[in-house]
């Protein structure tokens, strides 16, 4: 049996004492201890058991339609991002029965290489990369997804990594549960993760009040040695630091065709236009916000990649799986 203690982009794997395969010998059965009386559970324990199990099957089923729809079985570059739900994913590439031996598998993060590696798949950091390489997919996570599949990505801290991965690639796929499907950006998930200098991170603060973020903070390290004088801020693997911006709902594209403003009014924010609004602060590295093209709308105009996916793939909780697509 195993434990994953996830740490930001790092876990450790724990391993039980016993082998999965451990049973006791039936002579053994009549000592065993039994209390004077029966364990009781919440009334609602086998109910939030089961709950848990479909989950993770509508996880499962949602990384293996995601790998069956848009795996290309000739890739010779994938990118591999985080989150509970690209288990399933890579999980899936592993028994689709490709070959994956000439394949080369690019993490967004620490997390997502151990995955890689401990499935006895090839990784290769990004900045390995031979020059001009495009990654023939990508498949990542989201903290939310909206009506018009923008995502707001970051909670995980690789929000970086995770844009470039999905810049260099020919198509990105999203990979999730059903509690990050939603109409609008910020309704269940409430804030934005940006990666800041830390040189800059108090100036950063202060012009996010200004766009009418309520209360950004930096994210301290939930890691940082016991007894230590005072909360550290927590490090990226660029060693910059993360703020959590939470603002007003993000209104969509249809919000504002049907008369809404979001430029920033009051507060009220429009996806993309916060987005570059905050990408213009000096200090800040990038935004967790993923929007604009999808890949094939910016190889139309002779790019390579885009931020938004081209599908996503939700578990639900019922088991089955739900899809958006992008527009053409």
């Amino acid at each position: 049996m195993f434990l994953a203690i996830s740490r930001g982009c790092q876990f450790t794997v724990l391993r039980s004492s016993f082998p999965s395969s451990f049973s006791a010998h039936p002579r053994l059965r009549l000592h065993t201890f039994r209390p004077s009386s029966p364990p009781v559970f919440p009334a609602n324990f086998r109910l939030k058991s089961t709950m848990a199990d479909l989950i993770e099957s509508a996880k499962r089923a949602a990384g293996q339609a995601a790998v069956k729809n848009h795996y290309p079985k000739d890739a010779k570059y994938v990118g591999i991002g985080s989150g509970s739900t690209i288990v399933y994913v890579v999980e899936a590439i592993k028994e689709s029965g490709v070959d994956t031996s000439q394949t080369k598998y690019v993490p967004t993060g620490y997390l997502s290489k151990q995955l890689i590696v401990s499935n006895g798949l090839t990784a290769v950091e990004f900045d390995s990369l031979p020059e001009g390489t495009v990654l023939d997919i990508a498949f990542d996570g989201a903290d939310e997804v909206d009506d018009d599949l923008n995502l707001i990505k970051g909670g995980g801290a690789c929000l970086f990594q995770e844009k470039i991965v999905a810049l260099q690639a020919k198509e990105f796929v999203c990979v999730a549960d059903s509690r990050k499907l939603q109409s609008r950006l910020l309704s269940n998930w409430k804030y934005i993760p940006i990666e800041v200098a830390p040189i800059a991170a108090s100036r950063v603060l202060g012009e996010l009040k200004e766009l009418g973020s309520i209360s950004p903070a930096l994210r301290l390290n939930p890691t940082a040695p016991e007894g230590a004088p005072k909360p550290t801020p927590l490090k990226t693997d660029q060693a910059f630091n993360l703020i959590d911006a939470p603002f007003k709902t993000l209104l969509t594209k249809a919000d504002i065709a049907a008369g809404q403003d979001g430029s920033g009014k009051d507060g009220v924010w429009e996806v993309e236009a916060l987005s570059r609004a905050i990408k213009q602060i000096p200090g800040v590295l990038d935004v967790g916000i993923f929007s604009g093209e999808t890949g094939p709308q910016a190889q139309a105009r002779g790019g390579t990649g885009g931020q938004k996916p081209i599908a996503a793939y939700f578990g639900m909780p019922d088991g089955s799986v739900s899809v958006r697509k992008a527009s053409a």
